[in-house]
This record gives C-alpha cells, sequence and structure tokens, in this order.
C-alpha cells in the first residue's frame, strides 16, 4: 500500500496530495475525487525485481452529485509460482521431482472511498476505508483493516492538500497453518522453531502537499507540486528526529494543449551508509510521459532514473479512461 498508483503520479514521485482529482484520488488523496465530472476507470501495472514480482491496479470512482462522490480501487502485489521444495526428499532420503509444487504469495488491497465538499468555500474531504487481505501459499493468510482521511484546499490558485494513512493505526491478524509450518520449521537446524508474530501493525503516516498551475499563452502549462512525506518514527529520511522524519518531494509536469505530457520529479530522500560506515544522501529520480485523447489517458513512468537510490527502478503503464466517452 505504499508503492503507489498511477504512472502519472509515479513519474512526479509521488508529489500530488495536493493536485490529484481523479480516479487514482481514492489512493493520494480521496478528497480529490470530487474533481470527477463522470464515471472514470484506471488500470496499472509494473514489474519488479526482474519481473518475479508482479504489481496490478484497477480502480473505478464517480460523482454522487455535485458535491460528493465515491470510488473503490483494488491492489494486488505478488510473486506467482514458488517453487515448494520443502517435500523434494521423500522420507528414504531419495530426491523426488515429482513432490515439488508451486505456490503464491500475494498482498491484496481493497479500498472503498467517499469524497464531500464542505460548507467552506475551497475546501473538501475524503475518508478510506481499507481492507487488506495477505496470503503466503498454504502457510499463512492474514486479514486487516485500516482508515485514512485526506483534506484539501484551493485558493488563489493554489492548491493544499493532507493525507492522513492509517489514521487508526492498520492491524493484520494472521493465521498461521501449523501443519504446513512443522513442515519447513527444521528445515535449517535450529531455525524458525517458533511460530511467527501473529499481529502485524502499520503505524499512521502523513503527507502534507501544495501545487499550482502555471497556464501560458502558447497552449502549454506548468505544474509544480511539493510533499512532505512524514512517519511518526526515526527512520533514514533525510529528516529524521525521534518524533517525525521527514522525505520531502518535487514534481513537475509539462503539458501541450492537454494532449501531451512530460513530467520529472525527485523524492525518496534517505540517508544512506556506505559500507565504510560513511553516510551518503541517496534520492529516487523519476520521469514520465503521458497522452490523451478524446477521454482516454495512457501514461508511462520510469523510476529512480540513474539509480541512485537503494529502490530498483521499474517501467510502469497505466490506463484511465472517462466513461463518458461512451454516450
Amino acid at each position: 500500500m505504499n508503492i503507489g498508483v498511477d504512472a502519472a503520479a509515479l513519474g512526479m514521485s509521488n508529489a500530488v496530495v495536493a493536485n490529484t482529482n481523479d480516479v487514482n484520488s481514492g489512493y493520494w488523496n480521496p478528497a480529490g475525487l470530487i474533481g470527477l465530472e463522470d464515471g472514470q476507470v484506471a488500470l496499472m501495472h509494473a514489474s519488479y525485481f526482474a519481473n518475479i514480482a508482479q504489481y496490478d491496479y484497477i480502480a473505478y470512482a464517480k460523482p454522487i452529485d455535485d458535491r460528493s462522490a465515491w470510488g473503490i480501487s483494488l491492489i494486488r502485489f505478488g510473486v506467482d509460482d514458488i517453487l515448494n521444495t520443502t517435500q523434494l526428499i521423500d522420507n528414504e532420503g531419495n530426491i523426488d521431482y515429482n513432490r515439488i509444487s508451486l505456490f503464491s504469495t500475494a498482498d491484496y488491497g481493497v479500498t472503498f472511498s467517499y469524497a464531500r465538499k464542505l460548507q467552506v468555500p475551497g475546501f473538501q474531504y475524503g475518508v478510506n476505508a481499507k481492507v487488506i487481505r495477505r496470503v503466503i501459499g498454504d502457510f499463512a493468510n492474514s486479514w486487516g483493516f485500516g482508515f485514512d482521511f485526506g483534506l484539501q484546499f484551493e485558493r488563489n490558485s493554489w492548491k493544499y492538500g493532507l493525507m492522513l494513512r492509517d489514521i487508526t493505526t492498520t492491524y493484520n491478524i494472521w493465521a498461521i497453518d501449523e501443519d504446513e509450518y512443522n513442515k519447513i520449521k527444521d528445515a535449517i537446524p535450529g531455525e524458525n522453531q517458533e511460530l511467527p508474530e501473529s499481529t502485524e501493525i502499520t503505524l499512521p503516516k502523513a503527507q502534507l502537499g501544495m501545487s499550482k498551475l502555471f497556464e501560458f499563452h502558447n497552449e502549454t502549462s506548468l505544474l509544480a507540486s511539493a510533499n512532505l512525506n512524514m512517519q511518526f518514527a526515526k527512520t533514514n529520511d533525510i529528516i529524521a528526529t525521534d518524533v517525525v522524519s521527514i522525505d520531502p518531494a518535487i514534481g513537475f509536469e509539462y503539458g501541450y494543449t492537454n494532449l501531451v505530457f512530460l513530467r520529472a520529479g525527485v523524492g525518496n530522500f534517505q540517508n544512506v551508509t556506505q559500507i565504510d560506515n560513511s553516510k551518503k544522501i541517496g534520492f529516487q529520480p523519476n520521469i514520465g510521459i503521458g497522452f490523451k485523447y478524446k477521454g482516454i489517458q495512457i501514461d508511462y513512468a520510469l523510476t529512480d532514473l540513474g539509480d541512485q537510490s537503494a529502490a530498483l527502478y521499474s517501467n510502469i503503464f497505466s490506463v484511465k479512461v472517462d466513461l463518458s466517452i461512451f454516450r
């Protein structure tokens, strides 16, 4: 749930909390769903770790009336067809390749979103209810639940956004199949002798953003936006204290006639420890391009350009369709 969705947003290093205003707002800031004029559908696919892991996303959202909107989305991140070799050797010590089976491990996140305009001009808010499902073959599975809250405000062509993720703390409760666990706990002598923790906790996080759209006379525009991504713990973020750690992100989108878009951004600023224990600042540059025609938008992003951070780069594609084109 931390990776992000929509190649357009990822090309801007996720700095979209203040300006998001389409179907993908259910992830970035549900308050942005108010910007919908009709129903929209979004799809995204990305491969990670040399195509070993697959990351997929689908979302739908539409206005309820001129003051409210709703949406639903599904994210899946999984590794499929993993070789299960725990039974490779039979009781007589012989290797039997017929005893190899396949299994998948996958995380699922379903988000239900609702947004509404406030009576105060320029303000709108949104809430998410999330259901988290995690499956590791027949070995273990879990269910989790959480909530997000988002707020947007616009004044004098400047936009501001606040996104509070997992505001009540998200809990995942694991169910471990002890029979399956007993088959693997002695794979390495002395290791994995006790069952893992059955409760997984996701602590609250906050994102504060601002953006402005500059429109020029030659039918071009420039969207500039920035985020402060905050975790309430000490991490390797470039600004880190015992109370809060902050990772800034900046993104730009150059548009021509609302048809072609070029994007760039930089974020994920981290203090990285080197082999000699010295410190350096790592960061993640992203670029992207998009095309929009008659309500259909296709976007591409390349993340971690130049391998400046510990994260691996990935090619990401997404599609967004305004359903009004079918009417």
